[in-house]
């Protein structure tokens, strides 16, 4: 078994601290005596912004490397002393031109879009503190107490459900669900994903749960709440937030134990950070999760072929059939079962259009490139490392995994998507070269 502190090692900025300048003392005296003192005072008064811009602002540049770029999400880690600051404003110097920009206010990042950039080509920005925000907000997120949803420029993109959604299979109650995605739209406003769907009922959506685990040497199951052993669920909310550039919130999930003695006992929490980017004509969002230990005993994730981070398709992909897969390494649902591919995308007709959901594996994941569950005549399919064998999640030891997700309208074709996965897997350098 494999036996790792699971987390991400990367850093996208250096670190430094600015130079303050601090307003010189003014004087309150008039008559001749003190013109010339007045007159230096009106001309500091002038040119402090100035100063104080020098003061409070990064010289940042970012590098394409070795291919083209186009609306890729840029994240910069401020310095400590630019932590605290609320807003910025974004230059792009090049041109002059403002470019919206959005502080990160649980992570002490700020992330812009890079609309375009060619392989080998570098591009410049002063980022500046601000007193408001610049931009105003075009990825919204609301909380209407039962589910947190999510929309760009008006139009709808996802839901999560902090409520129970009740089963609507009346002899199956069991079958109700919290703490996963569902609905998730693209562009047009059709809808992309499943809920409930009879033939699998336990499959909701977009929802992260183990298939068999062990705990305090009691065997459960998260996956399929059928089995009465186990259930993942949502915890709490965080926090959420709506902005020029994301939309994000931030909530915690759990996986209890049903069998054990006592009652219910809580096995896994899990934190989601979810970022919804405004990139355009595609929906673009990252889902970051952290599995930690509940309490002082470790759990193993059992060796089986499915479990993990899932997606499960529209109803009318399994009714017709007309759907499929295509992975980085070319496969389809005939030939693409436990291959591990860097990413995958589930597609398919629905009236007169062909819409579909690209999910993008991160490199910093246990076991990268992950296998993948994809079934030959159902619109679902899971990464899940467990193929590969057992695996512990030890306490103070958490579970990071990191996925990006495309919502797209038409066929993604397979070059496009292999630039998708590299502006995440091998994003452009970010570098700051004055502070």
């Amino acid at each position: 078994m494999d036996r790792k502190r699971y987390g991400n090692t990367r850093t996208s900025a250096d670190h430094g601290h600015p130079v303050v300048t601090r307003r010189p003392a003014g004087s309150t005296a008039t008559g001749p005596p003190f013109r010339l003192a007045a007159w230096l005072l009106v001309v500091a008064s002038i040119w402090q912004p100035a100063f104080l811009l020098a003061a409070d602002a990064l010289s940042i540049e970012v590098s394409a490397g070795s291919q083209d770029r186009l609306n890729v999400p840029i994240t910069v880690e401020l310095p400590e002393s630019f932590k605290d600051t609320p807003h910025f404003t974004l230059t792009r110097l090049g041109d002059g031109k403002p470019v919206a920009v959005q502080k990160d206010r649980g992570t002490g990042q700020v992330v812009w879009i890079l609309d375009a950039l060619a392989a080998g080509k570098t591009e410049s920005y002063r980022l500046v503190s601000s007193a408001a925000s610049a931009a105003p907000d075009t990825v919204s997120v609301g909380d209407d107490g039962k589910r947190l949803s999510v929309s760009i420029a008006g139009k709808p993109v996802l839901v999560y459900n902090q409520a129970v959604v009740p089963s609507p299979i009346a002899n199956e109650p069991y079958y109700a669900k919290s703490g996963y995605i569902h609905p998730v739209y693209d562009p047009a406003g059709q809808l992309v994903t499943d809920d409930f769907n009879p033939d699998h009922a336990h499959q909701h959506g977009i929802m992260f749960a183990w298939r068999t685990i062990t705990f305090e040497g009691r065997e459960s199951n998260g996956w399929d709440q059928k089995a009465g052993t186990g259930r993942v669920e949502h915890l709490a909310t965080d926090g959420f937030g709506s902005g020029a550039v994301f939309g994000w919130f931030d909530v915690r999930l759990r996986q209890v134990d049903l069998t054990a003695p006592g009652g219910p006992k809580p096995v896994l929490e899990d934190r989601w950070r979810v970022r919804v980017y405004n990139v355009g004509d595609r929906y673009l969002f990252d889902i970051h999760s952290r599995q930690s230990c509940a309490g002082g005993s470790p759990v193993t994730v059992n060796e089986i072929h499915y479990g993990g981070l899932m997606i499960r398709g529209h109803a009318q992909w399994q009714e017709t059939k007309d759907f499929d897969f295509l992975t980085s390494g070319g496969k389809t649902k005939v030939d693409g079962n436990h291959t591990r591919p860097r990413w995958c995308d589930l597609f398919g007709r629905l009236g007169e259009r062909t819409t579909g959901i690209a999910l993008f594996d991160s490199p910093d994941n246990f076991r990268f490139p992950q296998p993948i569950r994809l079934h030959p005549s159902m619109p679902y399919f899971c990464y899940t490392p467990a193929t590969l064998g057992g695996f512990d999640i030890e306490p103070g030891k958490p579970y990071e995994s990191r996925y990006r997700f495309c919502i797209h309208d038409g066929k993604l074709a397979a070059a496009d998507a292999d630039r998708l996965w590299r502006d995440f897997g091998d994003p452009p350098t970010v570098r700051i070269t004055q502070k």
